[in-house]
């Protein structure tokens, strides 16, 4: 089992509120770990202590989210943090076709280097615009990485269905050996509906992590865009299925 962390931008309007109440309960629940995405009023010399403080890690980081122009404050962050793997995302214009996606790719390849001579791993965050199918029956991911070889991944196990076009489960299959994380969300696939806790939804769980490489992928990263129920007691519900499950561990 992997241990537990979970995304920070899930509990936005909570952090709004008061960030470092969200850290202590999601501490109470027992996530091992958190990535952040903004670190609302702490530094993120704060925020790391506040975290090692309740006994969490800092699994990975989406703040900030990384691109040439902010390569350096990246690098400090990370040290701040102490991790050695950071995020970057991009969106479905750079994945509409084969000229975007060499073009996208053309702007990693040297952010990827320049980490990698600080220690730092780049992995790449997907949306289902990244599983559409190419002309030529490829996925736009599996073009990318003829692009740009030696990306990581933080796998999106719901955005990778596509909305149930592709089987979770063969797309982690797919990506495992360069899936360093995996984000787990769960919900209807329906695009116009919210997502669910994890286990409530369509997403067979036990069935799509057989497909997990356990020597690459280092964390399991719960992650809810928005939620049609309240959004803690789906960050909870979610913790208590995936640990009573023997699916993650955490530190409950």
């Amino acid at each position: 089992m992997k241990p537990l962390s979970v995304q920070l931008y899930s509990l936005r309007a909570e952090a709004e509120k008061d960030f470092t109440a969200v850290l202590k309960r999601l501490a109470d629940i027992g996530y091992a770990g958190v990535e952040p995405a903004g670190f609302w009023d702490l530094s993120p010399a704060e925020f790391k202590k506040i975290v090692t403080d309740l006994g969490m890690e800092v699994s990975s980081s989406h703040s900030p989210w990384c691109n040439p122009e902010n390569i350096n404050e990246v690098i400090e962050v990370a040290g701040i943090l102490g991790i050695d793997k950071v995020a970057c995302g991009y969106g479905r214009d750079e994945f509409k076709d084969l000229d975007s996606i060499k073009k996208l790719a053309d702007k990693v390849n040297p952010m990827q280097a320049k980490l990698a001579e600080s220690g730092i791993t780049l992995f790449q965050h997907n949306h289902e615009s990244e599983f559409f199918r190419l002309p030529d029956g490829r996925l736009a991911y599996e073009a990318y990485i003829d692009y740009c070889p030696n990306i990581k991944f933080e796998l999106d196990t719901y955005w990778s269905a596509n909305f149930g076009k592709e089987d979770p489960y063969e797309m982690l299959k797919k990506f495992s050996n360069r899936t360093i994380l995996l984000h787990i969300k769960d919900g209807d696939f329906n695009p116009e509906r919210t997502m669910l806790a994890s286990g409530d939804g369509v997403m067979n769980f036990p069935h799509v992590l057989e497909a997990m490489d356990p020597d690459v992928t280092q964390w399991l990263v719960v992650e809810l865009d928005a939620c049609k129920t309240d959004m803690f007691e789906a960050i909870e519900k979610s913790y208590n299925y995936l640990t009573q499950n023997g699916l993650a561990k955490g530190n409950k």
